[in-house]
């Protein structure tokens, strides 16, 4: 996936997170922890400060579905 990603691109977000980190459950992480895993991705250019909690939580659900599809569950 080529390209900038921002807040906005939960989606995304979510599938970069699972191939990042395949061995952690995205349920587990802290909204500490993955907003510096999401700052921390290739591509990513959103301001730090501009994320919230309901966008934290779209990108955790977004990731939650790619580790459960990529787990089989």
């Amino acid at each position: 996936m080529a390209g900038q990603i921002e807040w906005k691109d939960a989606q995304e977000i979510g599938i970069l997170l699972q191939e990042k980190y395949p061995d952690i459950e995205p349920y587990s992480v802290r909204f500490t922890d993955l907003h510096a895993y999401v700052l921390g991705l290739p591509g990513f250019v959103g301001d730090p400060q501009k994320s919230t909690e309901p966008t934290l939580e779209a990108i955790q659900a977004a990731w939650n579905e790619e580790w459960e599809d990529a787990k089989g569950l």
